[in-house]
């Protein structure tokens, strides 16, 4: 069993920036795609990053540029740097892992996809006002 602990979150104004971090126990990571999703109040969840065992990341476009995603496998963690806030940002983030029998396959994945996330974390509120 993989537990995933997430923290980071909290409450800032328009252009600031926060670092959300998921601590993962139980089992080694490195096997594992890392997804970060959001849901903001009523709305469907999304995908927002994700970052392969090997460190491939990928982001929506909503995001790019602003967003930077990070893992260390040796320390079983993976962070979401988030610049540049805005209000669309607003949601619970909630950190997800994806078992890969081959890691070198990361770009055959759909990894926005949430169905295909085996293990998730309880998720950390990011508000962002002006």
């Amino acid at each position: 069993q993989l537990e995933i602990a997430e923290s980071g979150g909290g409450s800032v104004q328009i252009g600031g920036s926060l670092r959300l971090s998921c601590k993962f126990s139980g089992r080694r990571t490195n096997y594992y795609a890392i997804g970060w999703f959001r849901q903001a109040p009523g709305k469907e969840r999304e995908g927002v990053s994700s970052v392969s065992p090997h460190g491939i990341a990928k982001y929506i476009d909503s995001v790019k540029d602003r967003f930077t995603i990070s893992r260390d496998n040796a320390a079983d963690t993976v962070s979401l740097l988030m610049d540049n806030l805005q209000p669309e940002d607003t949601g619970v983030y909630t950190c997800a892992a994806l078992y890969m029998h081959n890691p070198n396959y990361y770009n055959n994945y759909d990894v926005w996809n949430a169905a295909f996330y085996e293990y998730w974390g309880q998720g950390t509120q990011v508000t962002v006002s002006s």
